[in-house]
This record gives C-alpha cells, sequence and structure tokens, in this order.
C-alpha cells in the first residue's frame, strides 16, 4: 500500500535512521521557536529577532561547501556524530542557563552561533547518507519520505514548543532539545551504511572541485534561474517565520499561543505540499508550478498582513507554506533530475546555501527595516516584490523548463 516508501522503511538502516533523524528534526524546530520567543521576550525587538535567526543560519552559508567536502573524507556517519555529540553538549549549558535564569541575549546569540555552526558542519553528511541507506531503486522513495517528514516535524516541533512556552517556559523546551539531540547521537552509532571510498586528495584540489561546482551551476541556464528565485524568495518570503513572534504581538496582539497558531499553520501547508509534489510524482510541468508559486506566495503574504483575524491570517499563511514549499521540494526535484552525476554533491551543497543562507539575511534586513517602517508594511512589501519577480520569471520559463525537465 504504501508503494515505493514501503520498500525504503524495510531497510533496518534507513529505518532507524529516518525515525530517529525525525526525532531529531522536531527538536530542531522546537528549538527555534524556543530560540525565537526567548529573544523577543528578553528584548521585544525585531532587530534582535532578526540577529539571531541570522547568527542561527548563516554558518550554513559559510561551511556548507566545505562541509560536504569534509564529510567525503572524514566519512558520512562520523562526522555527523562528533558534531552531533557537540550540538546535544552546547544545548544542554543553553538549557541549564536558561533554567538558571542567568540567560542574556548576548548568551542566546553565543549559543545559537555555536549550535548553527555544529548543525552547518552535518547537513551535507545527513543528505548524502540516505543515499548509502538504500538501494538505488529505493531512493526517490527514502529522498521523498526524508522532505515529507522534515516538513511534517515543521508542524509538529512548533506545535510542541509553543504548548511547552505557555506552560512551562522557553527553558523547558530546551531540555527537550536536547533530550532529541541525545537519541539521534545514540541511533547514528548502530546504523551501517554503504559509504563511499574516501578522497584523501590535497587540498588545493578540494578547493578547485567547489569552484568547478559553482561554475557548473552558474553555466547551466536552468539551475541558475531555480537559483535565483530561490535566493529571492528566501530573501523576501522566508524571514516571515524568523520575525512570527513579532509578527503574532504586533499584528494580532497575540502570546504565545498565538505565535504557535501562525506558525503551525505554514508548516501544515509545507507538509501538505511536499506530500502532494511527491504523489503527483512526476517532473513534467514542475517548472511552471514552481514559477506559479511566486505569485502564490507573494499575494496570499500580502493578505496576510491586511486581516485583523487570526485564524484568518493563520489560513493564509498556509497558503503561502503550500505554495513555499511547491518552490523549494520542486526546485530540489528539478536540480536533481537536471544535474550531471559528476557534480551533483557541490550543486546540492549550494541549493542548501541558498535555501537557508538567503532567509537568515533576509531576516537580518527585515528586522532593521520594520524597527523604522513597520513590521506589516516589511512584510507586505516582501510580498510585493516576490509578485513582481514572477512576472520575469514568466518571460524566461519556456526557455529553461526543457534543460530541467527533458531527462525525466
Amino acid at each position: 500500500m504504501l508503494g515505493g516508501i514501503g520498500r525504503a522503511l524495510s531497510h533496518r538502516d534507513y529505518c532507524l535512521y529516518w525515525s530517529s533523524n525525525g526525532v531529531n528534526t522536531i527538536g530542531r524546530w522546537m528549538y527555534r521557536i524556543a530560540v525565537g520567543w526567548l529573544t523577543w521576550e528578553l528584548t521585544e525587538s525585531t532587530v534582535w529577532l532578526g540577529i539571531v535567526a541570522f547568527s542561527e543560519t548563516f554558518p550554513l552559508v559559510i561551511f556548507s561547501v566545505i562541509a560536504g567536502a569534509l564529510a567525503d573524507r572524514v566519512g558520512y556517519i562520523r562526522i555527523t556524530f562528533l558534531a552531533q555529540t557537540a550540538t546535544a553538549l552546547v544545548a544542554v549549558a543553553f538549557a541549564a542557563v536558561t533554567l538558571a535564569g542567568w540567560i542574556t541575549i548576548e548568551l542566546v546569540l553565543l549559543f545559537t552561533l555555536l549550535i548553527g555552526s555544529l548543525e552547518a558542519l552535518t547537513t551535507p553528511a545527513r543528505i548524502a547518507l540516505v543515499h548509502a541507506l538504500v538501494p538505488k531503486q529505493d531512493l526517490a522513495a527514502a529522498i521523498g519520505l526524508q522532505s515529507a517528514t522534515f516538513n511534517g516535524c515543521r508542524f509538529i516541533g512548533p506545535a510542541i514548543a509553543s504548548f511547552i512556552i505557555a506552560f512551562a517556559g522557553s527553558g523547558a523546551v530546551l531540555v527537550a532539545v536536547a533530550g532529541t539531540f541525545v537519541q539521534f547521537c545514540f541511533v547514528i552509532t548502530i546504523i551501517r551504511a554503504d559509504e563511499p571510498k574516501r578522497n584523501p586528495g590535497p587540498w588545493r584540489d578540494l578547493m578547485r572541485e567547489m569552484g568547478d561546482g559553482i561554475r557548473y551551476s552558474m553555466d547551466h541556464v536552468g539551475i541558475r534561474f531555480l537559483f535565483v528565485m530561490l535566493g529571492v524568495t528566501g530573501f523576501l518570503i522566508r524571514p516571515i517565520i524568523e520575525l512570527m513572534p513579532a509578527f503574532s504581538a504586533e499584528v494580532f496582539d497575540s502570546g504565545s499561543a498565538g505565535f504557535g497558531i501562525l506558525v503551525s499553520a505554514i508548516g501544515l501547508g509545507a507538509m501538505i505540499s511536499c506530500l502532494w509534489v511527491g504523489v503527483r510524482g512526476q517532473t513534467t510541468g514542475l517548472t511552471r508550478l514552481v514559477t506559479h508559486s511566486l505569485l502564490v506566495q507573494g499575494a496570499v503574504l500580502i493578505l496576510s498582513t491586511l486581516t485583523g483575524y487570526i485564524w484568518l491570517a493563520a489560513a493564509f499563511l498556509a497558503i503561502v507554506g503550500f505554495a513555499m514549499l511547491v518552490g523549494g521540494v520542486g526546485s530540489q526535484t528539478l536540480i536533481q533530475n537536471a544535474v550531471e552525476a559528476n557534480v551533483r554533491a557541490r550543486v546540492i551543497s549550494l541549493f542548501i546555501v541558498i535555501s537557508w543562507g538567503t532567509p537568515a539575511i533576509g531576516a537580518l534586513i527585515a528586522g532593521w527595516v520594520a524597527d523604522f517602517a513597520g513590521l506589516a508594511v516589511t512584510i507586505a512589501a516582501g510580498g510585493a516584490m516576490t509578485v513582481a519577480l514572477w512576472f520575469w520569471a514568466l518571460r524566461l520559463v519556456h526557455i529553461v523548463e526543457q534543460d530541467l525537465e527533458a531527462a525525466a
């Protein structure tokens, strides 16, 4: 009944990894919500929300491409275990300091920088590890299940975190987060993976190969098109997630419960979107779907700033979340379909950099702009500029769709 997903889960090591990584991913989303709410409690500043969001995700921009090369040299499981163990220790310290009442915004910034840097080291290895846990014929199903799980956790994590915050505070959330990190450290030690042979070549070759991956991506008209769209929407649309504590408080005068409603709405839309793209199961026509998702994201985000009713805004944000993941998962699928095998990992590492880096930069700038222009105006302006990008993309989609979908 489950088709390819059932076959993927029949492999012991992948099933262990999928379930443990799912719990860990819930913890990562709980962590983001706890840090955002803790920052707002300490400062009530959109500027600080942007700074903290930037410090958490910007390390991916710095370390992602290098981390991918490091994973090939050290081994996927080994680097994941070492970095995740360090992450768990930092999370325990973060929780202890918060519960003791010693937390300051400067310490929040320090902890988020540390955890963000360690997570950056594991991200390419985690993605590559899936390839080493299932045979080739089950790879598509395994990747689809990973994406669906990630976006399901995007819904579950904020819901759990907002509930705990309402009754026990951010410190209690951080304790639970540390627990999710610890269990993943244990499970990763009992997984056996068919990892590729390591490449201990000289560092000068590694730097040249990273440059080759960048040049390939920029020379490929379809991949370049997708990277531009991902970068602009990440910069203009995605910061709403990091700025949600302020959006909930300033636009709807709502506390942690309203905050959880709005964040969970985006996560629910994203989860449904990912499942829909997976069930659709084809790349034909996907380029146009990704392109039209820009219009939906921009227009509906504007509507969410114009209503004074939080449940209506939640419905709008669920649509935004749906369209956001049509663009994100669709783009990743098209890139995987079009890219040459010998540069796949390097191109995917650039996808990671853009997907996580531009929202961090966008949140940082949007936080500053919102401080003097107002948050609703700032968010609506991002939506309007995204709609403008859609008009640009419409003129190019017929040129790039053949390159992106031809190998289907």
